[in-house]
């Protein structure tokens, strides 16, 4: 059945910290210039995010864990955002926080969402990893993060960004 509002996602990335410049530019072959990274240190950030379909709206936030606890309180999050009479479905990927005895606890208390599962090799189907290939190519594709708490917040202002302008996904 056609829900009002849908929300569609919630998938993890592990960008972590991005590495420092260290050395001279070297110049690759399509004539830009290029640093040798060096990672300082290796702290993940798992990123969650729920992209709401008719709006474009995004719901996100970051968590130093990839836990079901970590699912669990994101979902809180989603159903805080969203009215009481709705359904919300949460289009998700096989990974096995997504399937334990916590989160279908958090189901049964909240009997108006869903989860739906994608199939293996087939995230291209969930809408949010367009939003998520976006955070790639606008914030962590060649940043520069000297620590998790500057990529966080560097994510936190794409974030509140790209809602002010946000706009239904076009297939």
């Amino acid at each position: 059945l056609p829900c009002r509002r849908l929300l569609r996602g919630r998938k993890e990335r592990h960008p972590g910290p991005r590495p420092t410049r260290s050395g001279p530019p070297a110049f690759s072959g399509t004539g830009r210039a290029s640093w040798v990274r060096v990672f300082p240190s290796r702290h993940p950030l798992s990123l969650s995010a729920a992209l709401e379909t008719k709006s474009g709206q995004v719901i996100a936030s970051t968590a130093s864990r990839h836990t079901s606890q970590e699912f669990v309180r994101f979902a809180q999050e989603v159903v805080a955002t969203q009215p009481s009479d709705k359904e919300i479905h949460l289009i998700v990927d096989n990974l096995s926080a997504h399937k334990t005895k916590l989160v279908d606890r958090f189901l049964a208390d909240h009997p108006k969402v869903s989860l739906h599962y994608t199939p293996t090799y087939s995230s291209w189907l969930n809408q949010v990893e367009n939003w998520f290939s976006k955070v790639q190519r606008h914030v962590i594709a060649r940043g520069v993060f000297e620590s998790v708490a500057v990529l966080r917040r560097k994510l936190t202002r794409y974030i509140k960004a790209y809602n002010t302008t946000a706009t239904p996904l076009r297939w």
